[in-house]
């Protein structure tokens, strides 16, 4: 049986991310796709638009000097538009290691993303490693 299309999408986007390729993530996403962040912290927030994205994205990396890795562990759909990514989430920052699990819960319209939730397990420990 073959696997959704909505969760092919959320594969394609995760690997993208795992690979660097922000020109295929830009492809993924509609122009006023928005990612909300969750925390208290200088990368918690609303990024609204494919540019914003992608910046925020960059700065992810640059901020762990490249180390982050992203394990998906799966992809739920509800056949509906939405879809979750669940993953595990580590990198090394500024003397700081995280660990963590979350998800992202995608809105997807047509073929695209529109909107990206991102949920964690541990906010503090998010709060922490990005302050």
């Amino acid at each position: 049986m073959a696997e959704h299309p909505h969760a092919q999408l959320v594969r394609k986007g995760y690997e993208a991310f795992t690979r660097g390729d922000m020109d295929t993530l830009r492809e993924l996403m509609t122009s006023d796709c928005t990612h909300h962040v969750p925390g208290s912290h200088p990368l918690s927030g609303d990024f609204k638009g494919q540019d914003a994205i992608i910046d925020m994205y960059r700065r992810m990396n640059e901020e762990t000097g490249g180390n982050m890795q992203v394990d998906l562990r799966g992809v739920a759909v509800d056949g509906r538009g939405h879809a979750v990514g669940m993953m595990r989430f580590t990198a090394d920052r500024n003397g700081k290691h995280i660990d963590d699990d979350g998800a992202l819960v995608f809105r997807i319209v047509g073929d695209k993303m529109s909107d990206i939730d991102e949920c964690v397990q541990d906010i503090d420990a998010n709060n922490d490693f990005w302050s």
